[in-house]
């Protein structure tokens, strides 16, 4: 199971008068930028956002090295496969 994280939410006006505190809010947690009580951004340190990008990186790499990796079968198995095809328990 995931867990919560728990963001400082600022006003977008906020946010725009106190710029450089949230520069330093966000070395400690990222931010939610709210406007008219809606969220619509996340600012957050470049430490966090490499962060990110790295694990998102490697969910891709992996998930793309399991859609393509190469199907293996033991020489055992394939030649079972192959006896049982030619003498019509193939399937069975």
């Amino acid at each position: 199971m995931g867990y919560v994280v728990c963001m400082r939410n600022v006003s977008a006006s906020d946010a725009k008068r106190n710029f450089a505190a949230m520069l330093d809010a966000v070395q400690r947690e990222p931010v939610v930028i709210c406007r008219h009580h809606r969220e619509v951004a996340v600012l957050l340190s470049a430490q966090d956002y490499e962060q990110m990008r790295g694990t998102r990186a490697e969910h891709a790499r992996d998930r793309h090295a399991r859609r393509h990796a190469p199907l293996s079968m033991s020489e055992q198995l394939l030649a079972q496969l192959l006896a049982d095809e030619e003498s019509g328990d193939f399937g069975r």
